[in-house]
């Protein structure tokens, strides 16, 4: 199977990596078609791909008689209609995490791609961290025991000067932090121990200041005009709506038990202590993502087993997980690579999150979004 690809969201922070990986990989595919807003960006963008057809209605790219495969980098709240579309027009689809903006839509969005028999592919690209591959093997021998807790802070600290991006709005951002690094976390989680969660308590809001309003920028573009201080003339400055702290309590099926700190907030910053800690019965692991440290403590053991796990990077992330996983699901294969059951049941864990974030109370993973009703405040008791 060659791909021939549509880029929805072309040139946006997500996207522009994923093209470059796509060139790299053209013995596998083949950039057909790219949709973008702006147009400066877009043409450039077809210059470096070879793309035949550019537009600024993702319409167009799913309808292309000559694509076959739909990437979906979009803010948030536009994944929807463009999965929906793919699925009716049997276009296999990456769709970008979080998958839809509540459980309802990646619901439908998974439910619609299956009976369609498409392949599909949703980048948690933490499954594929070294590290985090050599923890899961160390939990499947047993070593741990049972895995009992897990304790998780991910500080992706944003430069105090970068203006305000989509991401802080949540009316394009499903949950904030929430969203953007608690489902990875939960997904990396639930890959390494099979844990699922039952009900989750959260603590979350705003806590950065006013940030510049300079339009519409890019990430990429953001993160350039802050680390440079040359922030463009603005009108004024904007308050972030989107959730851009989270501390979230986590209670497991069958006891187990978590802490997640996930924050985008200048003032809360990476390597002060493992990223990511396992509990078990037997023993606990201590995971850095950025040393590739792994400890290893069972009690009474001084001083831990430490190993540093070899590897940097991904590699080419098409050619070694996304373009496995679509041709096995396509052809009616188990992958073991991240799809869209998976999206949906992560949105799962961050539509409980964020409702009980707003509502002040337990919430239970059961019952949230289709088939199901979209989750709602209550407060659940112990």
């Amino acid at each position: 199977m060659h791909f021939r690809v549509g880029v929805i969201g072309a040139t946006g922070f997500i996207a522009t990596p994923y093209r470059r990986e796509m060139r790299e990989a053209r013995d596998e595919a083949t950039i057909v078609a790219l949709c973008a807003r702006r147009r400066d960006r877009l043409e450039a963008a077809a210059r470096e791909d070879g793309a035949e057809f550019i537009t600024d209605d993702w319409r167009e790219v799913v309808e292309h008689p000559g694509v076959s495969f739909v990437v979906i980098a979009t803010p948030d709240a536009l994944h929807y209609e463009p999965a929906m579309a793919c699925a009716r027009h049997g276009k296999h689809v990456l769709c970008e995490k979080p998958v839809g903006m509540n459980t309802r839509q990646a619901w439908e969005i998974w439910t619609a791609c299956r009976d369609a028999g498409l392949g599909h592919f949703v980048p948690y690209w933490s499954r594929y961290v070294p590290v985090f591959e050599r923890a899961r093997s160390v939990i499947e021998a047993g070593t741990l025991g049972e895995p009992r807790a897990f304790v998780w802070r991910w500080h992706n600290a944003r430069p105090a000067a970068i203006p305000f991006t989509w991401r802080d709005n949540a009316g394009l951002s499903a949950a904030g932090s929430i969203a953007d690094l608690g489902s990875h976390a939960y997904d990396a989680v639930r890959w390494m121990t099979g844990l699922q969660a039952r009900r989750v308590l959260t603590h979350a809001g705003v806590v950065s200041g006013p940030k510049p309003d300079a339009g519409e920028p890019t990430l990429a573009e953001a993160l350039e005009w802050a680390g440079t201080q040359r922030v463009p003339a603005v009108a004024g400055r904007r308050t972030g709506t989107a959730f851009d702290y989270a501390g979230i309590l986590v209670e497991f099926e069958g006891g187990a038990v978590g802490v997640m700190t996930v924050s985008h907030a200048p003032f809360l910053r990476a390597g002060l202590a493992a990223d990511l800690e396992i509990h078990g019965t037997e023993a606990s692991l201590a995971l850095d993502r950025t040393l590739g440290t792994l400890r290893l403590v069972r009690p009474g053991d001084s001083p831990p087993h430490t190993e540093t796990v070899s590897g940097t990077g991904f590699g080419n992330r098409f050619a070694r997980y996304v373009f496995p996983a679509v041709r096995e699901r396509a052809a009616g294969l188990p992958s073991e690579h991240p799809g869209l059951e998976d999206g949906w049941r992560v949105q799962l864990f961050v539509d409980a999150a964020a409702t009980s974030a707003r509502c002040g109370g337990w919430t239970a993973l059961e019952g949230i979004g289709s088939p199901g009703p979209d989750a709602t405040c209550r407060e659940e008791r112990p």
